[in-house]
């Protein structure tokens, strides 16, 4: 074992050396890691692994956290600030892995006043000054199309910004005017496109608000880059001066999105709280 799980214990610990089968075992199962130039794949490493040293894991209804797993996880959250730097997800220590989906109840009340209460069967969710939650499915076991891990860390970084509106805190030297342009027209067409129930190869619900509309095309951005380069060039634009990498420029194709360890297709997502 690693001795990653000592975190999960609130024992304090270096840096775990992690074996290089280990590291291409995992990444195995995280194939658009490939768009990454050499020396970034190393920096990833590094970057999940201070993560990991200074993030709290539990694993939820009895789930097991295994090092593999926290890996896998570790990579994926750190992917968004490669560039941008692990300040950005300061404030907050706690990662819950539930095993599959999981169920959050709701209360909202309506223009009537009228309280509602339901459960609301979600993938994932990103709490502001909270922890982050995620369903994790084993081997290809959940639905393509999805990655949840991503999704949940692009929120964090959304809400740097104050709330969940699409426009995190843009990096020295952008245009905050060009972000806005960019997203908003695409955003438009989009929901134009949902709307008519037209089949769009991204997922549908990037429709439902701007800031689910950011954390889709982010998956999208690192998962299938040419894809949103195609489809949305002005929005791929400001995620690549967002993130500070070029994915699409990395190989000729994009490989099909498909099912990976921890990462669910299409399903209900949970609003950021």
């Amino acid at each position: 074992m690693l001795g990653l799980v000592r975190r999960l214990l609130g024992i304090a610990a270096p840096a775990p050396d992690v074996p290089e089968e280990q590291w291409q075992r995992v990444e195995r199962t995280l194939p658009f890691l490939d768009y990454l130039p050499p020396a970034d794949r190393v920096r990833l490493r590094a970057l999940a692994l201070e993560f990991l040293r200074r993030k709290e894991f539990h694993g939820a209804q009895g789930l097991q956290l295994d090092d593999d797993m926290l890996l896998a996880i570790a990579l994926q959250a750190c992917l968004p600030v490669l560039h941008i730097g692990l300040q950005a997800y300061d404030g907050w220590v706690g990662v819950v892995v539930y095993p599959g989906d999981f169920i959050i109840p709701r209360r909202t009340v309506d223009e009537a006043g009228v309280l509602h209460e339901y459960d609301d069967e979600v993938l994932g969710e990103a709490w502001e000054g909270g922890p982050v939650l995620i369903a994790w499915f084993d081997d290809a076991g959940g639905p393509a199309g999805v990655n949840v891990v991503i999704h949940e860390f692009a929120h964090k970084l959304d809400m740097e910004n104050g709330g969940v509106d699409g426009l995190p805190r843009l990096r020295p030297g952008m245009s905050r005017q060009a972000w806005a342009e960019a997203f908003a027209q695409a955003y438009e067409a989009f929901c134009a496109e949902v709307d008519r129930g037209l089949e769009t190869e991204i997922d549908p619900y990037a429709a439902e608000h701007p800031g689910e509309f950011f954390a889709v095309v982010s998956e999208v951005f690192f998962e299938t880059p040419h894809l949103l380069a195609q489809r949305f060039p002005a929005v791929y634009r400001q995620l690549s001066l967002f993130y500070g990498l070029d994915p699409a420029a990395q190989a000729p194709l994009a490989p099909t999105r498909s099912p990976t360890p921890g990462q669910p297709g299409p399903a209900a997502r949970g609003a950021p709280s």
